[in-house]
C-alpha cells in the first residue's frame, strides 16, 4: 500500500472554503510572481534552478492532467522534485489542470502553444524575504496539510 492509497482512506474531509482559499491564493501568487519575474516554468528549467540556487526557491507547483498520469518519466521527475523540495523545506502543491495554469501564467510561445508547465518554481526576487500575503496563506495551507500527513496537497484553481 502506497502513501497515496493510505491518504485516500483518510476520513477527514477537506474544507471547501479552505481549498477555495488555497486555489485563490495560488492564482494570486502565480500572477504576482510572474509580474515580478521570479517564476520558473518547466521540469528541466526547474531542476536547474533547484540544483544551482535552492535557497532562493520559496514555492513549487507540480501540474499534471489525467493523460499525464500515465507518463512514467514525468512521474519520476515529480518524485525527485518532491523529494528535493521536502529535503530543502520548499512548500509544494499539485494542480490537476495544466490548461487552467496556462491561462493564468500565459502561453509559452507566440503561436499560443503552452510551454512546459508541469513544474513551476517561485523564487525570491532579491536577497530579502519576499512578503506576499498569498505566499503566506499557501505556506500555512501546506503546513496544515503536512500535519495530517498530506505532504503534497492538491489544489484546485478557481475558474
Amino acid at each position: 500500500m502506497t502513501l497515496e492509497e493510505i491518504r485516500g482512506q483518510d476520513t477527514v474531509p477537506e474544507s471547501t472554503a479552505r481549498m477555495q482559499g488555497a486555489g485563490k491564493a495560488l492564482h494570486e501568487l502565480l500572477v504576482s510572481a510572474q509580474r515580478q519575474g521570479c517564476l520558473t516554468a518547466g521540469v528541466y528549467e526547474s531542476a536547474k534552478v533547484l540544483n544551482v540556487d535552492p535557497d532562493n526557491v520559496t514555492f513549487c507547483v507540480l501540474a499534471a492532467d489525467e493523460e499525464d498520469e500515465g507518463d512514467i518519466a514525468l512521474q519520476i521527475h515529480f518524485t525527485l522534485i518532491q523529494a528535493f523540495c521536502c529535503e530543502n523545506d520548499i512548500d509544494i502543491v499539485r494542480v490537476g489542470d495544466v490548461q487552467r495554469l496556462a491561462a493564468i501564467v500565459g502561453t509559452g510561445d507566440e503561436a499560443g502553444t503552452p510551454g512546459d508547465l508541469h513544474c513551476i518554481l517561485i523564487s525570491n526576487p532579491n536577497e530579502d524575504a519576499w512578503k506576499d500575503p498569498a505566499l503566506e496563506k499557501l505556506s500555512l495551507f501546506c503546513e496544515e496539510s503536512r500535519s495530517v500527513n498530506d505532504w503534497v496537497p492538491n489544489i484546485t484553481l478557481p475558474e
